[in-house]
């Protein structure tokens, strides 16, 4: 049996725009980004937090129409398992405080199952 995973972001609407809800930590950041009003705006801003956050998985981008957020529920942030067969075998709480990536792990671990010796 094969074991690996392939993992991507998928980059969605702005969750805290400078012209919506705003956070204290991204103004202390520096983090300035306006609700996307167009794909190259929506790419431009997937690249720049891929770049800063030194990602190294592929960043997928949501439509314009926000079909993968609003299949998924994913605003604004949350962590999904699909088997081979597209079944959700794991869906993770909304973060950032129902986030738990330890949990999303060991649901991994189970999908893949045993490591060969």
């Amino acid at each position: 049996m094969k074991h690996e995973a392939t993992f991507f972001v998928i980059y969605i609407a702005e969750a805290h725009p400078d012209d919506g809800w705003q956070t204290d930590s991204n103004e202390q950041e520096g983090i300035r980004l306006r609700q996307h009003t167009t794909s190259d705006e929506r790419r431009a801003a997937a690249q720049s937090c891929a770049t800063k956050l030194k990602l190294s998985i592929p960043t997928l981008l949501d439509n314009m129409d926000d079909a993968a957020n609003n299949a998924f529920s994913a605003w604004p942030e949350r962590i999904y398992i699909v088997n081979k067969f597209g079944i959700i075998h794991y869906r993770g709480g909304r973060g950032p405080f129902d986030f738990h990536p330890t949990e999303a792990r060991t649901s991994l671990v189970d999908l893949l199952g045993p490591k060969p010796d």
